[in-house]
């Protein structure tokens, strides 16, 4: 059809105004895109929907979305910025605990060991202690839980490891400060007994005997069946 055939055409016609915006059916389109994996169409529908749906009901799953896009594409700083976005506007929506254990798991993926791991374990720990705190019913407590523990112990393992550097290089003072902050923050780490012979040896090594004997003292009462209690006694026994 020529233009001008075209055009005569139109005229004729009545133009019908465009409808209301479907924000339900474009996220159903765009849902449908992500789980086919064509994320970047995906994300292109997904924005539009957090800024067209006037009425609110699937803009904040539409910002949700976008956050997993960006986690699934490797972009974990944009991801847990988006998911800050959802939690600061719908702080209250049923899904925010979904949002909070999100942005936890990420910084918890990036944990890298003991020797490596120990800012990451920090912000997942802090991440995870929120959830915990202000989504008391989240559906994630078990695995809370667990991450919890898990990151304590990265934490602690990372002093632990810090601490017995100081202590093999004689600096005592160092040592001490690093084992003395696993008793008071990481009461529940596995290796305490061994903390706690540590630094009743770098008390003892900075001319600190009481403290030193204190630490041997709370040693053998706390676990009497440790390989360093038995060392402790041998000690207590000298004085």
């Amino acid at each position: 059809m020529s233009l001008l055939v075209f055009s005569a055409c139109a005229k004729k016609q009545t133009i019908k105004p465009e409808g209301p915006y479907n924000a339900v059916a474009s996220f159903t389109k765009a849902n449908a895109l992500f789980e086919h994996k064509d994320y970047d169409k995906a994300r292109n529908l997904f924005e539009q929907i957090r800024t067209r749906d006037t009425t609110g009901a699937v803009a904040p799953l539409a910002q949700l979305r976008i956050a997993d896009i960006y986690q699934k594409q490797g972009e974990p700083d944009s991801a847990i910025n988006e998911y800050r976005k959802f939690l600061q506007v719908y702080p209250d929506h049923r899904f925010a605990s979904y949002a909070q254990y999100q942005v936890a798991m990420i910084y918890f993926s990036q944990i890298e060991g003991y020797d490596r791991g120990f800012g990451a374990a920090q912000k997942a720990l802090r991440e995870f202690e929120k959830l915990r705190d202000l989504y008391p019913r989240n559906p994630y407590k078990d695995s809370v839980s667990m991450h919890i523990s898990r990151c304590r112990y990265i934490m602690a393992s990372y002093e632990f490891m810090v601490g017995d550097f100081y202590y093999k290089k004689k600096a005592y003072r160092g040592a001490l400060g690093r084992f003395e902050g696993i008793l008071a923050n990481y009461p529940d780490f596995r290796r305490t007994d061994e903390v706690l012979y540590l630094a009743a040896g770098s008390a003892r090594a900075l001319g600190h005997k009481d403290k030193a004997g204190l630490y041997l003292d709370q040693l053998q009462r706390q676990y009497p069946d440790s390989l360093y209690a038995a060392r402790a006694r041998k000690e207590l026994a000298k004085r």
